[in-house]
């Protein structure tokens, strides 16, 4: 066997493609990589099965940031769909035998081969799927990804299982999977633009009369040691709070723990403030948060600033703003749109209820058991398999609930109104535009077998084709006859429904700060 410390091999000419292809092979065999020898192979093997991608997505998704885990989900469905084209097409379609190893030192080769044809290049199709897919939804973590999986590629010629024509198109298949894979479902900077309508609000340079509530117990705390160690509960600042106050220096932030109490009282002080100031209201927290800050802020006129610091966020995540320096930008560039904010006032007969208002949802019956099932596995076993898991989960476990629509009564298993129209689909996922006037109704029906269809309905993804499942863009709804004792939730909060109940919308009602769609 030839080794690769001696001078290169003369090349035969060779006429067509099939003999360059085997002369760049022979060259990359010859050639001595100091260090390759160590890595590559290593490499090469680690990207059996999708192990190396599967563990790099999960470290992105890790990293808790909203386009960091989207990026990893479109990753691994670029990479899923590549795998099948591979495997059921390619490789049967153009059975090409392995390279010889003769001129690849031992060192190089692996210590298993593959039995499988040769073209196309499945770990090549894999790596570029995975980085192509990865990129378009975060050209950061693109940038980052992209030298691995050329490394990957590469590695499959350098250990001799590939030819250099067999990895290229390889990765042309893989690259081509992500692009399917985007136009079946666009990534976000491919949707439009939400909350279109502008709406007018001061620039505030440096966050000058900007007055920020900060509810520092939504979302993940930062503990004291004392507290880590099984003392008091001490919560620190946190981080993207510390950040809030370096990018905005002149704006005063209040810090809050709602569950001590008076939530409400600094939002409605905050307010005032900021009018006296021609500022504007700033919120830190999560969508429970949010929805009492929006009240306060149509009630005084003065515009809203979020910054995200629930778990979720999908109020701030509908707005364009995924972190704090996205609404930091919008306050001083004086960038807002207007909002629409949904609104469930009881009617006659309805002692002691008060009227109640939602940016996100507004919900009766099984739904908010729903949402808090598939939300607590969407992120460990993926949105489609969570929504399933959810549905199983309440129909085995709840009822209907008896409520009139349109004047007559019937049993419903989950009446869902969201603020502005949703994606189609049980659950509601995200919004184009939060200004268009308008309510997204969904009911699902009890009757016949329902627990059956639904589920059927759900494992098919066919919800919203479902008899039993229907959707409705209203702009009003009376809601009556609802059971005593009967629950409602609305952004993350619940609460005790009355028998009556109107839905409705105040049309833009809120000016919102987001950053410009560019």
């Amino acid at each position: 066997m030839r080794r690769w410390g001696g001078g290169p091999r003369p090349v035969e000419p060779a006429a067509g493609p099939a003999g360059l292809d085997a002369a760049v092979f022979g060259l990359v065999a010859e050639r001595h990589w100091p260090g390759a020898e160590r890595v590559l192979p290593a490499l090469s093997r680690s990207a059996d099965k999708a192990r190396l991608w599967t563990v790099v997505g999960a470290a992105m998704a890790a990293a808790r940031t909203p386009r960091g885990r989207r990026a990893a989900v479109r990753g691994l469905a670029s990479l899923a769909v590549a795998s099948a084209a591979v495997n059921t097409l390619g490789k049967r379609s153009v059975r090409r035998p392995r390279p010889v190893l003769d001129d690849v030192p031992l060192i190089r080769q692996l210590r298993r081969q593959p039995v499988t044809t040769s073209f196309p290049s499945g770990h090549a199709a894999s790596a570029a799927a995975f980085a192509t897919g990865v990129a378009l939804e975060s050209p950061r973590w693109g940038a980052v990804v992209a030298p691995l999986a050329a490394s990957v590629a590469f590695s499959r010629v350098y250990t001799g299982v590939h030819y250099p024509s067999d990895v290229l198109a390889g990765a042309a298949l893989g690259a081509g999977a992500a692009l399917a894979v985007r136009g079946l479902v666009p990534t976000r900077d491919q949707l439009p633009s939400p909350a279109r309508p502008l709406a007018h609000a001061p620039a505030l340079p440096e966050g000058e009369g900007l007055v920020l509530v900060a509810n520092v117990s939504s979302g993940s705390r930062i503990e004291s040691p004392a507290t880590a160690a099984g003392g008091a509960s001490e919560v620190t600042e946190p981080g993207p709070l510390r950040l809030l106050r370096e990018l905005l220096p002149k704006a005063e932030v209040v810090t809050c723990d709602p569950r001590a109490g008076g939530l409400t009282g600094a939002l409605e002080s905050a307010a005032r403030r900021a009018a006296e100031r021609g500022g504007a209201l700033g919120v830190y927290g999560g969508d429970g948060t949010l929805n009492a800050a929006a009240a306060v802020a149509a009630r005084t006129g003065v515009p809203m600033a979020v910054a995200p610091g629930g778990t979720h966020n999908h109020f701030a995540l509908d707005l364009g703003i995924e972190a704090v320096g996205d609404m930091c930008r919008a306050v001083e560039a004086g960038h807002a749109v207007g909002v629409d904010l949904g609104r469930f006032t009881p009617r006659s007969g309805a002692d002691g209820a008060r009227t109640g208002y939602f940016l996100n949802t507004f919900s009766l019956g099984a739904y908010p058991d729903l949402v808090r099932v598939r939300e607590r596995w969407a992120h460990r076993i993926g949105a489609w398999p969570a929504g399933v898991l959810a549905a199983l989960h309440v129909l085995r476990t709840s009822g209907p609930v008896e409520a009139g629509l349109g004047g007559s009564s019937r049993p419903l298993w989950l009446l869902f109104a969201g603020n502005c129209s949703y994606r189609v689909g049980l659950a509601p996922v995200r919004r184009n535009d939060l200004a268009d006037g308008r309510l997204d109704v969904r009911v699902v029906r009890a009757g016949r077998w329902a627990r059956a269809r639904l589920l059927v309905a759900a494992v098919t993804s066919a919800v919203d084709r479902s008899p039993l499942h229907s959707t409705r863009s209203l702009r009003r709804l009376v809601i009556d006859g609802i059971p005593p004792g009967t629950h409602l939730a609305y952004d993350g909060e619940v609460a005790e429904a009355p028998e009556s109940l109107l839905l409705d919308k105040v049309h833009e009602a809120l000016a919102v700060y987001r950053p410009r769609a560019d």
